[in-house]
This record gives structure tokens, C-alpha cells and sequence, in this order.
């Protein structure tokens, strides 16, 4: 490798005899090196595309609730996906507009039980003047339902899973959950 003397605009502080670079000409090699090594260590074929089949979770389709039966700011508890642990949700009507929410006023939702951070119990944490979800036993992560559950406060990182509902004539269904639920690696394997 050819050493390569001061830039113009540089100086040169080094006295005696040895090996002298300076930042700039460092900087470079540096930068040529990494990208001779980045296509060194690139995979033969990698640049072709394989076909890959899609995997599709096929959720159970659950009668969980009727529109004329629910009231305002009033939760509904059903199991969703499953019967099996953590599958505890609830269904709720919460006067005002939500994502994800159906019927006419868009303000029917529902959710996981389940707090996303470790695990506690949400249920009987409801708070309606806030339309939220907490705080959790464990650390007081606190959950905005008209926002798909989003974290307004404390230690999760997650939206709590949001259960995707359709309505047919006054029935709700329970048809898929946006979001992992805790304790589980896939909603529908406890």
C-alpha cells in the first residue's frame, strides 16, 4: 500500500523516519477497504429472487357480542382466539370515533386483557372519561383505545392487540388480532 503524503491544506507533524497518513487519506483507505470487504463477503446468488410461499393465519370467525346489547362505556369479556391462557379480551362501545372501530358511530372496539409489557391483568382497569385501558398491576403501562390501543404511559413498547371485528346485520365478530398477544409466539398456539 503506497503512503500517502499531506493533502493540500494539511501539515504534516510527524518528524522522524516511519509510516505517515494523515486523517483525511485514513478516512479513504478506510472507506475502500470496508466496501471491497462488503462485496467479499456477498452471497452467490443472493441477488436472484426465490418464490417463497405466503403463510396465512386463517383466525376462527367468533359470534362475541350483539351492537343493541352494548352500552357506553360498558366492557363485554369473551375469549379470543382460543379458551386457552392469556386469549382474554373485551369488547366495548366507547361513545366517540376509534380506529379499527365498526358500527355507525365507528366506536365499537376490542381488545386483549393482556398487558404487553409482562403479562398483568387489565381487567376492571378501564377508565371511560380517558377511553383507556390501566394502568397495569405490574408497572402502570396505561393503553389508549381510541388510538389501536396505543402506550400512553409506563413501561411497554407495544400496542396492546387490538381484535379485528365485523358486523353482520346486529352481530360482532371476532375475526383476527392486529398485534401479538403476550405469552404466545404465534395468536393461534398457546
Amino acid at each position: 500500500m503506497a503512503v500517502a503524503g499531506p493533502q493540500s491544506g494539511e501539515s504534516e507533524t510527524h518528524s522522524g523516519p516511519g509510516c505517515v497518513m494523515s486523517r483525511r487519506t485514513f478516512l479513504l483507505t478506510s472507506a475502500a477497504a470496508t466496501s471491497a470487504f462488503t462485496v467479499m463477503v456477498r452471497m452467490p446468488g443472493a441477488a436472484a429472487a426465490e418464490e417463497v410461499p405466503a403463510a396465512i393465519a386463517l383466525y376462527p370467525r367468533k359470534l362475541i357480542g350483539r351492537l343493541s346489547e352494548l352500552k357506553v362505556d360498558v366492557p363485554l369479556d369473551f375469549n379470543y382466539p382460543d379458551e386457552k391462557q392469556y386469549s382474554e379480551a373485551m369488547l366495548i362501545r366507547l361513545g366517540r370515533e376509534a380506529g379499527g372501530g365498526i358500527g355507525p358511530e365507528k366506536d365499537v372496539v376490542a381488545f386483549s386483557y393482556i398487558c404487553t409489557h409482562q403479562g398483568g391483568p387489565l381487567q376492571n382497569t378501564y377508565k371511560a372519561e380517558h377511553k383507556a385501558l390501566g394502568p397495569c398491576p405490574l408497572h402502570l403501562t396505561t393503553y389508549d383505545l381510541t388510538r389501536h390501543g396505543i402506550v400512553i404511559a409506563g413501561n411497554a413498547y407495544q400496542s396492546l392487540p387490538q381484535v379485528l371485528l365485523e358486523l353482520e346485520d346486529d352481530d360482532i365478530y371476532a375475526v383476527g388480532i392486529f398485534g401479538l398477544i403476550f405469552g404466545r409466539y404465534d395468536n393461534l398456539q398457546a
